[in-house]
């Protein structure tokens, strides 16, 4: 295993990868980390699957989701990958998009073992986590490095392989792409967040600003992300 490879630089949507890759058909979907369910629904639309439980551990976020009613199939529960509220051998498909690194680093080994637990036998996990490479990541480790949680995350990923609990099926190396209008629509979207409390002072604020500008063309910042997925299944 590998966290990055710097020579896989296709432009890939990865919902439609996932989509093509996964045996979706009447499964019964987990995902752990929702965020605003623009995920979900992509898939619940999709018409493919019997039930997604999409968890949430910020209360802001899951009160929101808690808001949409137009998505049957979707069940939205509050919790952390690390004490999913979920049976044994009750799930078909986890899912994880860039929400490893979020859980705490001492329990990111739990939030593994959780997963094993709630996958039926032969269930797989899609673990997606976004390389530390890229221009984004140029302007958002300036106020929030992720270098070290992104480490562990891939540290207990392969702790799980190596230990047996999950067997690596592939990696898969990609870019996704991110495009924002204007440096307010970047602050929205990766500042003024939930999740985590981003509290830049007006020195930092500023080198941020002149960072993403450094970026910015007429036509707005369009940024090529580097992406990893763990395609892992639990044993029979």
């Amino acid at each position: 295993m590998k966290i990055a490879d710097p020579t896989q630089s296709a432009l890939v949507n990865e919902m439609k990868l996932m989509l093509e890759q996964l045996p979706f058909d009447g499964v019964r979907v987990l995902e752990l980390g929702c965020g605003k369910a623009e995920k979900t629904r992509t898939l619940a639309e999709s018409g493919r699957v019997a039930e997604i439980v999409a968890l949430e551990v910020d209360t802001i976020q899951h009160a929101r989701n808690l808001e949409i009613t137009d998505l049957s199939r979707v069940r939205f529960c509050h919790g952390g990958a690390e004490a999913i509220p979920a049976d044994d051998n009750s799930v078909d498909i986890v899912l994880m998009f860039k929400s490893l690194h979020h859980v705490p680093m001492p329990h990111m080994d739990q939030a593994l073992s959780e997963i094993t637990r709630v996958l039926k036998p032969g269930g797989l996990a899609w673990i997606s986590e976004p390389v530390y490479a890229g221009d984004l990541n140029e302007v958002f480790k300036l106020f929030h490095d992720e270098k070290v949680v992104r480490e562990a995350a891939f540290a207990a990923i392969c702790k799980a392989v190596d230990d047996g609990r999950l067997l690596l099926e592939r990696e898969l190396f990609f870019n996704t792409r991110s495009f924002f209008e204007n440096f307010a629509q970047f602050d929205q979207r990766m500042i003024q967040v939930t999740h985590s409390n981003h509290q830049l002072s007006p020195a930092m604020y500023q080198q941020v600003r002149e960072k993403f500008e450094s970026y910015l063309t007429p036509e707005g910042a369009t940024f090529l992300n580097p992406q990893r997925v763990d395609l892992l299944r639990k044993p029979t």
